[in-house]
């Protein structure tokens, strides 16, 4: 597994675990086996779903821990396909299959590696600017998604509950209503320490699933 995505992988599940008072080794244990298989991506996908249809306990990470699989899929299985391997048919059906699956983190941990290979410290202006380019005509699905995040960019310089009262109003059916608050809570501070944890947490509205995602981020950043 790739070492970002170990940190964030490790990162999220504990703190779930914790935040739920449930055991975490054991579905952890199995994750590492359906990440690790050398096997097409789509076999690993079937793995990592059948662990979570065991462990339904932890069902608010599936979709999470998807985007944790493609992203440990491009870092460690493509370099050992053909080098045009994600411009191939058979990658663009496997795009098509899972088109509805994930979210966007998978778009986070992308720019968190850009940011690691250019030596930049992340900032959300950079991220809507520069990566998702937002402001460009063409990208305008990108636009849509992330409507709020573009009005509300002052948060970033506020508190993790002026985040969180902004986030308890946006719609349930927006794409970003659960990412809203770990995602502008990373731009406003990466590095939480323990203090800065609690207030976190002390401001969720869904904390065990809000101190994962955090963390997920937080830990794939390092």
């Amino acid at each position: 597994m790739e070492a970002k995505v170990k940190n964030a992988f490790q990162a999220g599940i504990a703190a779930y675990a914790q935040a739920e008072k449930i055991e975490g080794t054991e579905l952890q244990s199995q994750l590492v086996k359906a990440f690790a298989l050398d096997a097409p991506f789509m076999d690993k996908v079937a793995a990592l779903d059948a662990v979570f249809d065991d462990h339904q306990q932890f069902e608010e990470l599936r979709e999470v821990y998807f985007d944790l699989l493609m992203i440990n899929f491009f870092a460690e299985d493509v370099q050992k396909l053909e080098e045009d391997y994600l411009d191939s048919p058979e990658w663009e059906a496997i795009e098509e299959e899972t088109i509805d699956r994930g979210t966007e983190l998978l778009n986070i941990f992308l720019y968190l590696r850009e940011c690691a290979d250019d030596e930049i410290e992340p900032t959300l202006d950079d991220y809507l600017k520069e990566f998702l380019l937002v402001e460009e005509d063409e990208f305008q699905d990108e636009y849509s998604i992330y409507e709020q995040v573009i009005a509300n960019q002052i948060l970033v310089d506020s508190s993790y509950a002026e985040i969180a009262k902004v986030g308890k109003s946006i719609k349930e059916q927006d794409e970003l209503k659960e990412l809203f608050y770990a995602m502008m809570s990373f731009f406003y501070e990466s590095k939480p320490g323990a203090e800065q944890l609690e207030q976190f947490v002390g401001s969720a509205q869904n904390p065990s699933l809000d101190v994962a995602l955090y963390q997920l981020i937080v830990n794939f950043n390092k």
